[in-house]
């Protein structure tokens, strides 16, 4: 599965916004070539709430241990709830003890840096986790909207979701 075909996916999700950072834009070179996910049915990017999926095509200060610098190498984030954490890792988000190879491909595992706090990656996704992959990002979507949906219902501002 490549970065587009992901990119595609979320882009069908209803509500989706998809934001690819590149040169003369407002965003800093390293974002460039990355994907962020979010629930923004207004099309505008939201301003006080994080994605709910991002694909990094690079390492980033750190966060080296996907070992992304070589070409043709990239990983998937997604943020999920406790429930499908534990589904997908076998660990409890905050008590990760299992040691992880986070270089391999096409696994779905803790993220390396943000695990504890319920993000999981796969780097180059392929048969075996494409699937996963899309479905995580559909469920992190609709946990999106619902959120963005009680916001709206407590009066918080369109674009804030």
């Amino acid at each position: 599965m490549s970065m587009e075909q992901i990119i595609a996916a979320v882009r069908r999700f209803e509500g989706a916004l998809v934001v690819a950072p590149g040169p003369g834009g407002d965003f800093p070179e390293l974002a460039w070539g990355d994907a962020f996910f979010y629930y923004a049915p207004d099309g505008v990017m939201p301003r006080t709430v994080q994605p709910y999926g991002t694909i990094v095509t690079k390492d980033y200060p750190g966060d080296t241990a996907s070992a992304l610098d070589p070409p043709g190498r990239w990983r998937v984030n997604v943020h999920v709830d406790r429930a499908v954490f534990r589904e997908v890792t076998g660990e409890e988000p905050r008590g990760l003890v299992t040691p992880r190879d986070h270089t391999a491909s096409d696994e779905v595992m803790p993220h390396p840096v943000y695990g504890g706090l319920g993000w999981i990656s796969v780097v180059n996704p392929g048969a075996r986790t494409r699937e996963t992959v899309v479905g995580l990002l559909r469920g992190a979507h609709e946990a999106a909207g619902a959120r963005f949906a009680r916001r709206r219902g407590s009066g918080g501002e369109p674009g804030d979701g």
